[in-house]
């Protein structure tokens, strides 16, 4: 099934579209209502946050908004989620009641509120803590971060073979999973203490860190990217090998697992969420022609598939993808996805819109 023109919602904020065509498997988007949720995801490449949702007789409806350099995304609660954007993270809140559309078709729609200036950090995963709190991966420094009230960021974590907060990308710190309301694992390239280090480990040099007891649990990996928690397992994504899998702990004293993949996706992964048996998974192209030096390039071959962009549904069960998203054209990144739980058809505006100017909501008297 494609989406026409008549069916994508697109808000550009004045950018100039890129050349792009959608397409979706017949099920996406009845999955989504039956789920009382609807999809986003961010792309850095296009400069977009997108929203997947079930627009009038259940048509799917995409939204599209310009965001400066949109990564990883967070929901906080229903009518709330936080993304990390560039030089700074944005908090973005739904300002319409229950009983209100805009154009008649938009049940939710998500104000830009809070704009906290890090300066460029490279940030990439995104969460909120139990009080409340905006956590980040701050990937030029190498740390876990919050943002400051004087300064760009304030540290609160470093793996251990990181010598001293400094401006070198030296592991490429780049994923965090919550667990109760605290940072419980993150994800990075390499074990390197030296600037750009984690380019040369890129094929097996990756690492999931237990961010409480700041050891490593699994090693081995291929650039893993968006570990979550999830029913009582840690889920990664092995983004060199294109495998979804979970760590096995078969140690629980030394605490060291191993991965145990579940399903291979044609792609370079980045992203995921999960919704009972289901997970989402963000898939890319390569950066360049090939995913040089990658075991995802020969998987590929093995298989007689090319690269997708897109977002798959994998069955948790049956490690099948089960329902799927694809985008094919100029955009071939994407970064981060998230489900926003109780809208079926939400729309964002971009901070540096005229709707941000000029859509005024306030708080009853």
């Amino acid at each position: 099934m494609s989406v026409d023109a008549q069916q994508v919602a697109a808000s550009q904020a004045g950018a100039a579209p890129p050349k792009v065509s959608y397409s979706l498997s017949g099920g996406i988007v009845s999955r989504l209502a039956q789920m009382n949720v609807s999809l986003a995801f961010t792309s850095y490449q296009s400069g977009f946050l997108y929203m997947l949702g079930a627009g009038p007789q259940g048509k799917p409806q995409l939204h599209q908004s310009a965001m400066p350099k949109p990564m990883g995304l967070c929901s906080d609660g229903r009518g709330r989620f936080v993304l990390s954007a560039g030089a700074q993270i944005i908090r973005l809140e739904n300002v319409l009641e229950p009983d209100q559309r805009i154009n008649q078709l938009y049940d939710a729609c998500f104000m830009p509120r809070t704009q906290v200036v890090t300066g460029l950090l490279d940030a990439h995963d995104v969460g909120i803590d139990s009080s409340g709190e905006i956590v980040f991966v701050n990937t030029r420094f190498n740390c876990l971060s919050k943002p400051s009230q004087r300064h760009s960021f304030a540290p609160i974590w470093k793996p251990h073979f990181i010598s001293d907060i400094v401006d070198e990308d030296r592991c490429h710190l780049n994923g965090l999973a919550m667990r109760d309301g605290k940072p419980a694992f993150v994800t990075a390239v390499s074990k390197s203490d030296t600037i750009d280090g984690w380019r040369d480990r890129r094929a097996n040099g990756g690492v999931v860190i237990d961010v409480e007891k700041n050891t490593v649990v699994c090693e081995g990996l291929s650039m893993p990217h968006s570990p979550r928690w999830h029913e009582g397992k840690l889920w990664v994504l092995n983004a060199g090998t294109g495998e979804l899998g979970s760590v096995e702990f078969s140690d629980e004293q030394q605490g060291l697992g191993s991965f145990k993949p579940l399903t291979f996706c044609p792609g370079f992964l980045r992203g995921m969420v999960f919704h009972g048996k289901s997970a989402f998974v963000g898939l890319s192209r390569p950066r360049y022609d090939r995913f040089e030096g990658l075991e995802l390039e020969q998987r590929l071959k093995d298989t007689d598939s090319e690269p997708w962009c897109g977002v798959q549904v994998i069955d948790l069960e049956s490690g099948a993808c089960v329902d799927w998203f694809r985008i094919d054209g100029d955009i071939g990144e994407l970064y981060d996805v998230e489900l926003v739980e109780g809208f079926l058809c939400p729309m964002t505006v971009s901070p540096n819109s005229a709707d941000a100017a000029t859509l005024i909501t306030h708080e009853p008297l």
